[in-house]
């Protein structure tokens, strides 16, 4: 039995409460936050409250960090050195550099250090990258993610909120990263964050763009792959996919009915701290995410400050 904490229970931190609950094989804990108000929270999970996260380690094989991300880095980094598996909700820091310090010092203590990229788990994703090989190849990829239904977060900007979930889902899917990276991103609601950013990824033979937005009316979370011989539409948010059979060529277009595709819906959350507590228990950390999404997202940022083109080295 994996006794797990969740450290930071705001509004994404109790859905991280609520799945640990129900998940084999895996106790609830505890709960720390610095707010007293959550204790009402502990209670109704019945399970014991902390002020203070230090005080909680003794008591946990594991936790879940899901603070505010300008405090990622020194929380991790405590857990870890305490030699407690973490799962840290995305980014794991706001730079490669200490992402790659902490990944590190996870090796050395033995521990299992895994970021929430919680697409990775999404049921259509997973499908559209078994079905990616019978599109032919992939010539061009555009991705969305956007909404102006809640107020912007103020810890970081589209790029490290949104983009970081795009850059990350295409990681996994195509099982590549690009090779040169172009951003371009406008503030108009601070001076210290971009409010809205397209990002051009340039994977050698064919490219994706990638609209990120807190401006937008829509709440959109979907992607396109266009292929040589299929196009593929997926909805994130409503899990659904459709298959356009579709070959374009001088000599005539050749064209077949669309397809739905059946996804069979999941809660990705679940799905993703069920996979941890399983890593933990079994101590296959073989699963482990990437760490270079933070590097990817430093890159655009770097791209759209300086207004040039950039080359993932």
């Amino acid at each position: 039995m994996i006794k797990v904490g969740v450290i930071g229970a705001g509004k994404w931190g109790r859905n991280h409460v609520r799945v640990y609950s129900g998940i084999q094989n895996c106790e609830l804990a505890g709960i720390a936050d610095i707010n007293p108000a959550t204790e009402s929270l502990a209670s109704e999970f019945n399970t014991k409250f902390y002020s203070d996260y230090k005080e909680m380690l003794g008591d946990v094989d594991a936790v879940s960090i899901v603070v505010p991300t300008d405090l990622h880095y020194e929380i991790v980094k405590e857990c870890i050195e305490a030699g407690k598996h973490v799962l840290v909700e995305k980014p794991l820091t706001k730079t490669s550099e200490r992402s790659a310090e902490l990944r590190k010092l996870a090796e050395e203590k033995g521990v299992y250090l895994t970021v929430g990229y919680l697409f990775r788990f999404n049921a259509a994703v997973q499908e559209l990258k078994k079905r990616l090989a019978e599109i032919g190849d992939i010539q061009y990829i555009t991705a969305r993610y956007m909404h102006s239904n809640k107020p912007p977060r103020k810890d970081m900007g589209v790029v490290f909120n949104f983009g970081v979930h795009l850059i990350d889902m295409l990681s996994f899917v195509l099982e590549k990263e690009p090779q040169k990276l172009f951003c371009k991103s406008k503030r108009f609601l601070s001076q210290d964050r971009e409010d809205a950013a397209i990002a051009t990824l340039d994977y050698g033979n064919f490219m994706a763009e990638l609209e990120m937005s807190w401006l937008h009316p829509l709440k959109k979370r979907d992607l396109w792959v266009i292929g040589s011989k299929k196009k593929i539409y997926v909805d994130l948010l409503e899990q659904i996919m459709t298959i356009y059979p579709i070959q374009v060529d001088y000599a005539g277009n050749k064209i077949e009915p669309e397809q739905t595709i059946e996804i069979h819906k999941n809660e990705p959350l679940k799905d993703e701290l069920t996979a941890f507590v399983t890593s933990v228990e079994s101590k296959d950390f073989s699963a482990n995410t990437t760490y270079n999404t933070t590097k990817l997202c430093e890159l655009c940022l770097k791209s759209a400050e300086q207004g040039i083109e950039v080359s993932n080295e």
